[in-house]
């Protein structure tokens, strides 16, 4: 029970989670910048997947969207404005209580009526900003936090001082990130080419998604069975590996090796970097804190 409270209860700086804040704030404003440049092929009167379709799809989950009952070009627009300005707000820290629950709601609402056209990115935004909602996110490198300077401290405007809610937050997305690593490391499993070593093969010499020549590495059949093996290790393993301090360098540098390959080696840089900003929820607060050259705060 004592190391149940500790887990969960402990409290826990803002820091870590003001770095995630940043970085999926901009995340988000980009993604729904991008869907707005494309917005009557997503959304609109003819788009690609129809709103029918999308309510059918959805027609025995507890998925919902407004977006299934308008395809508007003005109010597609709105929606839009207001998704990315909520973004923003949440990358910079203005109105941080408010901006992360509309940036969030917002981005939901959208993922629920572009189903079939999501991609990782999309989710895991979605997952971040969920969990960056109950915490105190905003109290430090933000607009709120230079506000809570001039007028003090209130509900709208907390302190950065170690707080429940933050850690709470903190274990949420390490969790979920553990359990997205742990299925996607089981159906790997269920691949042929992930057992017989040829997965990273057929992945680097698939043109449509290169964006560096590594057929170099084919030289090497012991390379390429040995770098898919222990791709699907780590994503298996993740869950086991991360937690224990021993091997949680090995667990977040195996991170930095995979999502950098797939950001370089495959030219899904977004993808990659919001998944290396979930790792970083690991990163203990204290660590930041000594690297900064602050003194640590207990």
């Amino acid at each position: 029970m004592a190391g149940w409270e500790q887990f969960w209860f402990t409290p826990r700086l803002p820091h870590v989670l003001a770095v995630i804040r940043i970085c999926c704030g901009a995340m988000s404003a980009y993604v729904h910048i991008i869907w707005s440049s494309l917005l009557s092929d997503f959304m609109g009167p003819h788009a690609w997947i129809d709103q029918p379709t999308v309510r059918m799809l959805h027609a025995d989950d507890w998925a919902w969207s407004w977006l299934w009952y308008t395809d508007s070009p003005l109010l597609l627009g709105i929606h839009q404005t207001v998704a990315i300005v909520a973004s923003l707000c949440l990358m910079v820290g203005l109105a941080t209580r408010v901006s992360s629950v509309v940036a969030w709601w917002m981005t939901l609402m959208v993922c629920h009526r572009m189903t079939l056209a999501l991609f990782g990115l999309d989710q895991i935004v979605v997952m971040l900003s969920m969990y960056l909602m109950i915490c105190r996110c905003g109290s430090v490198w933000s607009v709120d936090a230079w506000l809570q300077r001039r007028r003090g401290a209130s509900w709208w405007l907390p302190t950065a001082d170690p707080s429940v809610s933050n850690n709470i937050a903190t274990r949420l997305i390490q969790l979920h990130l553990c359990v997205i690593y742990l299925f996607g490391g089981l159906s790997k499993m269920r691949g042929e080419m992930w057992f017989d070593g040829s997965a990273l093969w057929y992945t680097i010499v698939n043109y449509e998604y290169q964006s560096l020549d590594l057929v170099w590495l084919g030289r090497s059949r012991v390379a390429i069975a040995s770098l898919t093996a222990a791709t699907v290790f780590w994503e298996t393993f993740y869950c086991a590996l991360v937690w224990p301090r021993l091997t949680r360098p090995l667990a977040l540098g195996m991170a930095v090796m995979v999502h950098g390959g797939i950001a370089l080696g495959l030219g899904m840089v977004t993808f990659g970097f919001i998944m290396l900003v979930a790792n970083f929820s690991f990163i203990e607060p204290s660590w930041l804190e000594r690297w900064r050259g602050k003194p640590q705060v207990t």
